[in-house]
């Protein structure tokens, strides 16, 4: 397996768009949409069906269109995805203490 970082498969992903000149294409609001769009393809594969009848090739298929729309976005408004979800674990980590939610799947909210 390639050991890829989140740069270089930004950079594979651009690359990819501009040899194309659709960066003309990829507005934010265009792009957060292809994000929800192909996330809902993801979730598709599932629709009725048990777990180990997912098609995995497709499955595979359809992340990596996620992926490619979320490496786009974070290129677009400038996120770094490694901070963001850096910063969302230790916020989660503060709202979701072990000790309070260790085999729970109740909301840091319900009481």
């Amino acid at each position: 397996m390639d050991n890829h970082t989140l740069a270089s498969l930004t950079k594979k992903v651009l690359k990819f768009r501009d040899d194309r000149n659709w960066a003309q294409f990829h507005t934010g609001k265009d792009v957060a949409m292809d994000l929800c769009v192909e996330a809902a393809e993801v979730l598709e594969l599932f629709l009725w069906k048990q777990d180990d009848n997912v098609k995995m090739e497709k499955l595979q298929d359809e992340m990596g269109d996620v992926l490619y729309a979320l490496l786009l976005l974070a290129d677009h408004y400038r996120v770094d995805l490694a901070k963001a979800l850096t910063d969302k674990i230790k916020k989660n980590e503060e709202k979701y203490p072990v000790e309070k939610f260790r085999n729970s799947n109740r909301k840091y909210n319900d009481q």
